[in-house]
């Protein structure tokens, strides 16, 4: 028997699907952090306060506060206790995040993931060699390395340096020197790393991934019997190592992905021919009919 022919990454899955469901959660993904950056420039641009500030703190309608919990660690750190409304802001989003899942902020929030999935991609296309590829405790350690600095300096130490916030501000009074960043994480990404920025160095990311608590979104593999080893999902997720878990497992073992890494982006879910991926909520750990009666037969 043949070899089972490989095809460029997602072309079975377009064969299969079509164009759109191939891509539904890529362009899902694109308008929510599209929406998100909207309603922060609307106001500045053409007036319309919808909401006031940046990610990093706001007021919607004048009435809800939100507060990045991470701005608001280092500020407290830094030995400045954020006033009330900054602290239930915080205490907000850090409640969202952990219902959701933390590092859904990096898929359809952030701003900058545009910027490096883009880079990906051209990296992709140039063939560009791998690189050095830094571990993924690194950027447990840059996120420690903020919250000493912000102590020892007494200040907010990352939003100095943050290319979310300087792209905001960027968009808001002019780029000028905040294409400078966004160009340097574009072209860390192409050459230097292979999703080097938000894989292993986003100290934003890291403290996301930790806010974890029990999720209820999760990613799923119910129809893992179904997969033909084409590595598709391997190849477009950010995480891969995350992946395995679900796919792999034997018998009953769950099907969910429930990795703090993963960022629910849903690439997996288009990328995939046999449609093996799905959302789900974490209760829901259920194979589908083929993969429960292979789980019974191995049993």
């Amino acid at each position: 028997m043949s070899a089972k022919t490989k095809f460029p990454v997602g072309v079975e899955a377009i064969a299969a699907k079509g164009w759109l469901s191939a891509h539904k959660w890529l362009i899902a993904r694109r308008l929510s952090q599209t929406l998100f950056l909207a309603i922060f420039l609307v106001g500045p641009w053409f007036g319309w306060r919808i909401v006031d500030g940046t990610l990093a703190g706001s007021r919607t309608l004048n009435i809800l506060p939100l507060t990045d919990p991470f701005v608001a660690l280092q500020g407290i750190v830094a030995g400045h206790w954020p006033e009330l409304t900054a602290l239930i802001g915080a205490l907000i989003v850090l409640a969202a995040y952990a219902l959701i899942g933390g590092r859904m902020y990096c898929s359809w929030v952030c701003p900058i993931n545009p910027v490096t999935d883009t880079a990906h991609w051209l990296h992709e296309k140039l063939d560009i060699p791998k690189g050095w590829q830094p571990k993924r405790h690194t950027r447990l350690w840059l996120l420690a390395m903020v919250l000493i600095v912000s102590a020892l300096t007494g200040t907010i130490a990352w939003e100095v340096v943050n290319p979310i916030t300087i792209l905001h501000r960027g968009l808001v009074f002019g780029m000028g020197a905040a294409w400078g960043v966004v160009i340097a994480v574009f072209l860390f990404d192409l050459v230097v790393a292979r999703r080097g920025w938000c894989g292993h160095l986003c100290p934003v990311g890291a403290f996301y991934g930790l806010v974890r608590a029990k999720p209820l979104l999760r990613v799923s593999a119910p129809n893992r019997a179904a997969c033909d080893d084409c590595m598709d999902c391997f190849a477009v997720c950010p995480e891969n190592h995350v992946i395995t878990p679900a796919l792999r497992g034997k018998g009953n073992d769950t099907p969910l992905i429930l990795a703090r890494d993963c960022t629910n982006c849903g690439r997996c879910i288009d990328v995939c021919s046999v449609d093996v991926f799905t959302f789900t909520h974490r209760f829901n750990d259920r194979l589908s009919v083929s993969n429960s009666d292979a789980a019974n037969k191995a049993a």
